[in-house]
C-alpha cells in the first residue's frame, strides 16, 4: 500500500477531513491533498506528527507492511545457534568448572550446587542461557564462606602487600653475560615448549606407555615420529599421528606459549614499557585470531569484542579465571627486567588481569620474577626460593608450592614428590590439569629435582603430565635465563634450524637470533 493511501485509511478511521489533518499538521489543505494523492511525500518532521497523531509506528507508516507481517515481526525474536557455539565459549556447558572455580575461591554457594548441575544438563537453548546468567550473577554476588583459610586480592596494591617483607632488591646483571644468558631464555623456552608438545592434552598411562614402547623413559629425549610403528599408533588412544615431532619440523610450530613471548615483544615496540591493560586488549585484538587463544584468554578476547576492557574482562563469564594461560605470558616480562623482579612482576600484573583473578594472576607474576632473578642468581634453586618473596603469602599458590619445596627439603625422592602432586590433583579433570597451581607445583619440583640440569628438568616436566608443553616451556626458559645458552645442547636446539613459527598477523616465522638481539635492545 502506497502512503498516500495511508494516510487517507488512518485520516478516514479518525473521521477527520482533509482540512482538520492539514490544521493538526500546520499545512495547508492542498498539502494533504498532494500527500494522499502521492503527488509528494511529507517531509520527516510531518511523517513524525503523523505517526504520533495515528498512534503508529514510523515503521508501520512508511514501509509497505501489513498489519499480520507486522505483528508476527514483533513476535519474532533473533536468537543464535546455540549449537554451534562451541563447548569452551559457552558458559552453560562450563558450568561445572565455574562451581568448582568458585568453591576454590571461597564462595558461599554450595547449597546451590545441584542447581548448577541440573541447568549444565538442560538442552542447549535460550533459556539454559538465562538460567546460567541466573547462576553467574548468583556467584559473583555470593559472601564468602566462614573461616575460609586464604586472602587473596588481584589488585596490584593488595599483591604486593601480601610480598614479603624481605624480598630480594634490584641487583644490576653483568652487561657481558646478558646475551649469553636472553639466548639461553629463547632457546630454552622454545625447545622444552617443543618437547612437551608432541604429547600436549595426554594423560600419564598412555604417556608412560609410550615412553617405554618407544625406549624413551625415564624421559630424555624428544619422542621422534620415526620411531611410532603402525602398532603403536593404533594401540594408542592419543591422536599420535596429527602431533608435531622433532625429526619432521622445518621449524620450531606456533604455539600459544612461544606466541605470547614475540607478541609481547611487539606490544613494548608498539606500547612502550608503560603499556596499560588496555593496551594489551587492543594488542591481542589487533594481532591474532580468536582460535590463538584458548581457555581464559579466548573468553577475555570475546569480552574484549563485546565491549568488556580490564579488569572486567577477566571475570565476565570466565570460568577459567585462575587457569595457567596467564602463567605461560610471563616471560618476556622477566627477559626485559633482569635483576629488576618486582618490575617484572609488576608489567606480569598488567597483562595478567585482562583475563586472570587471584592466582592466575599470582601465577605470571611469580614465573616474571623468577625469570628476573635466574638473570642474576648463582643457581636455579637460589632463584626459585628467592621468587617465593613475590608470591602473596596468604595465598593457594603458596601454600601449595610450600607443599612441594617441603617435600624436597625432607629429601623425598622426586618420584614420590610427584606421586603427591597426582594425589593433590586429578589429571582427569581439565580443572585441575589446566590450573595454574597444579603446573606450578610441576615447574617447581622440576626446577629443584633437575638440579639445573636442562634436559633432566624439562623431561621430567613433561614426563609428570598435565600441561607439558606449558611446563616444559617455562622449565627452559628459566634454566636458561640462569645457565645460559651454553647449558641447552645441540640435541635440543637442532630441530628448530634457527626459526619459530608464530600466529601473530605481519610476523609470521621469524629468525630466533634476530628476537634475541630485539630483546636485548628492550633491557633498559
Amino acid at each position: 500500500m502506497k502512503l498516500g493511501e495511508k494516510i487517507r485509511k488512518l485520516r478516514m478511521a479518525e473521521k477527520m477531513t482533509q482540512a482538520e489533518l492539514a490544521e493538526a499538521c500546520g499545512v495547508s489543505f492542498q498539502a494533504v491533498q498532494k500527500w494522499e494523492s502521492d503527488a509528494y511525500a511529507p517531509t520527516l518532521e510531518k511523517l513524525a506528527l503523523l505517526s504520533k497523531r495515528f498512534s503508529v509506528s514510523l515503521d508501520e507508516l512508511v514501509l509497505d507492511r501489513s498489519d499480520r507481517l507486522l505483528e508476527e515481526q514483533k513476535r519474532v525474536r533473533l536468537l543464535p545457534e546455540y549449537a554451534c557455539v562451541p563447548d569452551d565459549e559457552s558458559y552453560p556447558e562450563q558450568l561445572r568448572v565455574e562451581y568448582t572455580q568458585s568453591v576454590q575461591e571461597g564462595r558461599d554457594i554450595a547449597a546451590y550446587q545441584e542447581l548448577f548441575e541440573q541447568v549444565r544438563r538442560m538442552p542447549r537453548g535460550e533459556y539454559k542461557e538465562r538460567m546460567a546468567d541466573v547462576l553467574f550473577d548468583l556467584t559473583t554476588g555470593a559472601g564468602q564462606v566462614p573461616d575460609y583459610a586464604f586472602a587473596e586480592p588481584s589488585d596490584y596494591e593488595g599483591i604486593r602487600a601480601q610480598w614479603a617483607e624481605d624480598r630480594p632488591a634490584d641487583q644490576p646483571v653483568a652487561a657481558e653475560t646478558m646475551r649469553e644468558r636472553i639466548a639461553g631464555a629463547w632457546y630454552g623456552r622454545i625447545c622444552g615448549c617443543l618437547l612437551g608438545k608432541t604429547v600436549e592434552g595426554i594423560r600419564t598411562p598412555e604417556l608412560t606407555a609410550l615412553l617405554k614402547a618407544t625406549g624413551n623413559y625415564p624421559m630424555r629425549r624428544y619422542i621422534l615420529r620415526a620411531e611410532l610403528t603402525d602398532e603403536l599408533l593404533q594401540a594408542t588412544n592419543y591422536p599420535l599421528a596429527t602431533r608435531c615431532y622433532a625429526d619432521t619440523i622445518p621449524c620450531a610450530p606456533a604455539d600459544d606459549d612461544t606466541n605470547y613471548t614475540v607478541l609481547y615483544q611487539e606490544l613494548i615496540r608498539k606500547y612502550g614499557r608503560d603499556f596499560t591493560p588496555y593496551d594489551v586488549s587492543r594488542m591481542w585484538l589487533d594481532s591474532q585470531p580468536k582460535n590463538a587463544y584458548c581457555t581464559a584468554e579466548r573468553v577475555a578476547f570475546i569480552n574484549f569484542v563485546k565491549g568488556f576492557t580490564p579488569p572486567a574482562s577477566a571475570v565476565h563469564k570466565n570460568p577459567y579465571r585462575e587457569w595457567i594461560g596467564a602463567q605461560i605470558r610471563a616471560d618476556y616480562f622477566g627477559y626485559i627486567n633482569p635483576g629488576r623482579p618486582e618490575a617484572a612482576a609488576e608489567m606480569a600484573w598488567r597483562d595478567a588481569c585482562v583475563s586472570h583473578v587471584k592466582n592466575g594472576i599470582y601465577g605470571e607474576m611469580w614465573v616474571a620474577a623468577l625469570l628476573a632473578l635466574a638473570a642474576r642468581a648463582d643457581s636455579v634453586e637460589d632463584a626459585l626460593y628467592a621468587s617465593l618473596k613475590f608470591i602473596p603469602r596468604a595465598s593457594r599458590l603458596m601454600k601449595h608450592l610450600t607443599e612441594v619445596i617441603r617435600d624436597y627439603e625432607e629429601n623425598t625422592p622426586a618420584e614420590q614428590c610427584f606421586a603427591h602432586i597426582h594425589a593433590r590433583w586429578d589429571e582427569f579433570s581439565t580443572h585441575d590439569w589446566c590450573h595454574t597451581i597444579s603446573n606450578a607445583e610441576i615447574v617447581t619440583a622440576s626446577l629443584l629435582y633437575g638440579r639445573g640440569d636442562y634436559g633432566k628438568s624439562i623431561c621430567m616436566a613433561v614426563q609428570t603430565g598435565f600441561d607439558t608443553d606449558c611446563n616444559g616451556a617455562t622449565i627452559g626458559s628459566v634454566i636458561g635465563m640462569c645457565r645460559g645458552r651454553q647449558a641447552i645442547g645441540e640435541e635440543w636446539t637442532r630441530p628448530l634450524h634457527g626459526r619459530l613459527d608464530t600466529a601473530i598477523f605481519g610476523v609470521g616465522t621469524v629468525e630466533i637470533d634476530d628476537r634475541i638481539e630485539m630483546t636485548l635492545r628492550d633491557i633498559t
